[in-house]
């Protein structure tokens, strides 16, 4: 029973600061002017990236590694990253409301139910990868709020979105506790396949929207994210 209140502690912070990061949305787009906010999306980008490249280092491949071959490994990471390339496509084809939460939720859902398997081999690093998913949504979210502006969504209804989101990630660790308890290939597999995907996505998406015209510095963005991935390992690893 006490695991099963840490893994909904964990995987609540996980996804709380989806909504956190499209609060702080919101308060930069009611007080500051557009020059700032598009620094800080861009800044926030790069962070974010930085993370996810930190949580796919440390975190999603490693056991993966060491359980699979070679062979196996390879065909799950690039399983992986093909799915996420033809379900991005398909995404964008479709555009308009939808098709933002769902690129949000592409490594978001799978993280969080690799999260609730992982308690099952190892506490510390379904702590560390809590960690990895909630500083890793909080950019996310705050750049998928400014894109679904873009897109005539208001304010509130951005909100009570992603207020909904943030409790899937629960939902999602529950599952993977019930359903992937005592299956640690199965659960480094997913881990593997959500690596291969999130690369795709840091290289498509959010590594060419990072960059600003005469601007070097939000690339030092991407380190400060890897730097907090190290201090997490470090300190929860």
């Amino acid at each position: 029973m006490k695991e099963i209140v840490v893994i909904i502690g964990c995987s609540f912070f996980a996804g709380i600061t989806i909504l956190l990061g499209g609060l702080i949305g919101n308060f930069i787009e009611t007080h500051s002017n557009k020059k700032i906010e598009t620094y800080i999306l861009h800044w926030t980008g790069a962070f974010g990236g930085g993370i996810l490249i930190a949580a796919v280092a440390f975190v999603l491949t490693p056991k993966g590694i060491n359980i699979f071959s070679v062979q196996c490994f390879t065909l799950v990471f690039l399983s992986g990253a093909v799915v996420f390339f033809v379900l991005e496509r398909f995404i964008e084809k479709k555009g308009g409301f939808l098709s933002q939460v769902m690129v949000m939720l592409m490594d978001f859902i799978p993280e969080a139910i690799a999260l609730g398997a992982v308690f099952v081999l190892d506490h510390h690093l379904g702590v560390l990868l809590a960690f990895f998913i909630g500083f890793q949504n909080l950019p996310e979210s705050y750049n998928a709020y400014f894109e679904l502006r873009k897109n005539n969504q208001t304010g509130k209804n951005i909100l009570t979105s992603f207020l909904m989101l943030s409790f899937l990630g629960v939902i999602a660790s529950l599952a993977g506790r019930c359903f992937l308890l005592n299956k640690p290939d199965f659960t480094a597999g997913i881990m593997l396949f959500s690596s291969g995907g999130i690369l795709y996505l840091i290289f498509q998406d959010i590594a060419p929207q990072s960059k600003i015209k005469n601007h070097w510095e939000p690339a030092l963005g991407a380190c400060l994210g890897f730097l907090v991935g190290m201090i997490g390992t470090k300190l929860f690893g």
